[in-house]
């Protein structure tokens, strides 16, 4: 995936969509992204090939 949008432009697209995130869902410690993206999966009540796909939707706007 080419990364297009920097990570701050992709949370703001993702709360806009889905207005229920918080800015505390995509806090995580460095090294452990893996961590935010199973709370985010679950919030979501999205896969993880659901919620990778989402993120390179986002890349096309």
């Amino acid at each position: 995936m080419r990364i297009i949008r920097s990570w701050r432009e992709q949370k703001a697209m993702l709360k806009q969509r889905f207005t229920f995130l918080l800015d505390a869902d995509f806090e995580y410690p460095e090294g452990q992204r893996e961590k935010m993206m199973k709370k985010l999966s679950v919030k979501l009540n999205k896969t993880r090939e659901e919620l990778e796909l989402l993120f390179a939707e986002l890349q096309t706007y």
